[in-house]
């Protein structure tokens, strides 16, 4: 039985060696192909690149054609570099340089010498092309831009560099990638599949037809087209009201997550990043020192949240059972707590409990309630963790899991933040000291998105989906378990009714009262956040932000949205005038406010960043 095993072990491993052989040699001709590199061309077939539409069908972005000059220098036959250079318009050097580039990649292998011809250029160069063998023109489409607005959502394409090329066998010297926005975040689904032909060579590297008849040409495969969760028209608008300002809008619709506009400006033309010019004006815009076009404020910017905090606050006090909503508290235009120190505040009736703390955004109100929270626990380091995991529910201090391009956490500050900053345990701390957390002027940092986030939250009553870019693939509506589960805060939903309420309040009595829009139940809340830098390492106060959260209507809200304007004076003055423009932009498809919108487009803050200590207004050092 032994020996019959071994038989049958010997036989099965022969038969197996013989079935590879078999399909190596008969079955499998790649080697055979790889073999032939020296007598065979391999030419690609760049595809279209996917459409990208806004929600509602209108086109964003398309294609143009475009034509590059490529090399092959294996295949170069001496010729006649100063005329070659005119023709090309770079210098006989220039053309050296790339020359030398496209050998050390790979003298077998095309590379671009001339990228993205225009049609004019095009037709001049091809009469000519059958004098300069080992050149010749590959065709290949660029974007074409419907819109002039949303640069920084769509994105732009530009050359791979060497670093891609080794990270991804798909692409080869001189092929386009997205390079930021939705081209980059949905590259592999934007770009399609390249086609590949194999021309035979004879001896004296002549075209002599496709290799074996065509059977492994393939023939290019369009990207596919997607839909984006923007609004185009809502986004126009917005840049529009952000002309002369710097800061961002991020406007969600919250029964879904997905985003209606992600605004930052300075903006610029995405159309600016196309063809040959794209390396120019980009430089032009990336060494902008002091508009920074291509920062994206909506995600990248980090400030003090001021008072649109204080609706989280009151919901976690609510939560932690530390106040009730009729709890009444003294305001004396002002709080005063450890040795003297003040937190000031406007004027207006006291004593205040929830409802109208909230409308008149009271700064003292909710000093006592921060403080209860804190104070709660036995330490306050027990209690500023119990208050920062409520946070980070409603998606603060992370990314939150969207599908952008880019993106900073913020800052929730924990107790072992407080801990080395007070260098506890040989200094105590205590909940006064950390009482700017109370107003959203302490050390808490947030994104513009985070805070049109948690305002979404806010009007979900406690739930919110993670906010994302992508609607359809193909009109297939996307399905991707991470946008389509709702994320749950800690507090209950019946506390969030009478947060509403006050923010309800705030436009009906308090401090957007004079913001109203006609017809529309509009839940609000103003804010101011004082502006610090470093100006020769001293800490300088600049104008302050204006900063405003809303959602409408109260009831089934359609939209809801955080607005930044730096050094913006405070809160109703710029950002609480393009929210309620926002708002009525959305849902009525129209302007009634007039007189606000003719004083947003009509003022602009460009003086106030031209003052010699603006500094860098996104950067906040605390």
């Amino acid at each position: 039985m032994r020996k019959l095993l071994l038989y049958i072990i010997i036989l099965t491993t022969g038969l197996i060696f013989l079935a590879r052989v078999f399909y190596l040699q008969v079955i499998d001709t790649s080697l055979a192909l790889r073999s032939q590199d020296n007598a065979i061309e391999i030419q690609y077939d760049y595809p279209q690149r996917g459409y990208i539409s806004d929600r509602n069908g209108k086109l964003m972005v398309s294609n143009q054609p475009s034509y590059d000059v490529m090399v092959i220098p294996r295949n170069l036959k001496p010729f006649d570099t100063l005329e070659f250079s005119e023709i090309l318009n770079i210098t006989p050097e220039e053309l050296g340089k790339r020359l030398d580039k496209a050998k050390i990649y790979s003298p077998l292998l095309p590379s671009v010498i001339i990228p993205q011809l225009t049609k004019s250029e095009y037709a001049v160069l091809q009469e000519k092309m059958r004098k300069y063998e080992g050149f010749y023109i590959q065709k290949r489409s660029l974007r074409d831009y419907q819109v002039d607005h949303s640069a920084n959502v769509l994105g732009y394409i530009a050359q791979v560099n060497p670093q891609m090329v080794k990270d991804n066998s798909y692409y080869i010297s001189g092929d386009l990638i997205g390079r930021s926005g939705v081209e980059s975040v949905y590259e592999e689904l934007l770009r399609g599949v390249k086609g590949v032909k194999y021309i035979q060579k004879d001896r004296f590297n002549r075209d002599i037809g496709p290799y074996k008849d065509g059977i492994y040409d393939t023939l290019p495969e369009k990207g596919q087209d997607i839909s984006i969760t923007l609004d185009s028209k809502l986004q126009e608008y917005g840049e529009k009201l952000m002309q002369n300002k710097r800061g961002g809008i991020v406007a969600l619709e919250p029964s879904t997550g997905e985003i209606l506009a992600l605004v930052t400006a300075p903006s610029y033309d995405p159309a600016l990043l196309v063809g040959r010019k794209r390396s120019p004006n980009y430089t032009k815009l990336y060494y902008d020192s002091i508009a920074h076009p291509l920062y994206d404020r909506g995600l990248l910017a980090e400030y003090p949240p001021g008072s649109p905090f204080k609706a989280v606050n009151a919901l976690i006090a609510l939560q932690e059972e530390v106040v009730t909503t009729e709890d009444k508290f003294y305001c004396n235009n002002g709080y005063t707590y450890g040795r003297g120190r003040r937190m000031g505040c406007h004027a207006h009736s006291s004593p205040l409990n929830m409802v109208p703390g909230i409308a008149t955004s009271c700064n003292a109100y909710f000093a006592n309630v921060y403080r209860r929270v804190i104070e709660k626990y036995p330490s306050p380091q027990e209690g500023i963790d119990t208050w920062k995991n409520h946070l980070e529910s409603f998606g603060l201090g992370q990314f939150m899991g969207n599908d952008l391009s880019t993106g900073r956490p913020g800052k929730v500050p924990d107790s072992d933040y407080y801990n080395k900053i007070y260098n506890y345990p040989t200094y105590k701390w205590y909940s006064t000291a950390t009482i700017s957390n109370a107003i959203g002027q302490g050390e808490v940092l947030m994104t513009p998105i985070q805070l049109a986030n948690m305002t979404a939250t806010i009007a979900n009553r406690g739930w919110y989906y993670t906010p994302h870019i992508l609607k359809e693939i193909e009109g297939d509506p996307i399905k991707e378990e991470k946008f389509t589960v709702k994320n749950h805060t800690t507090i209950e939903p019946r506390h969030f009714e009478p947060v509403v309420e006050g923010m309800h309040q705030v436009y009906e009595k308090g401090t957007a009262r004079s913001l109203q829009i006609p017809g529309i139940e509009i839940a609000g809340k103003t804010g101011t956040a004082e502006n610090f830098t470093k100006i020769d390492g001293k800490r300088v106060q600049l104008t302050d932000h204006s900063i405003f959260i809303a959602f409408a209507p109260v009831d089934n809200p359609k939209i809801a949205l955080a607005v930044f304007v730096e050094n913006g004076y405070w809160g109703s003055r710029y950002a609480g005038r393009i929210a309620s423009l926002m708002i009525e932009n959305y849902i009525k498809g129209e302007i009634t406010r007039t007189d606000m919108e003719k004083w947003i487009l009509e003022n602009s803050l460009e003086d106030e960043y031209a003052k010699p200590l603006s500094g860098e207004p996104f950067i906040i050092n605390q």
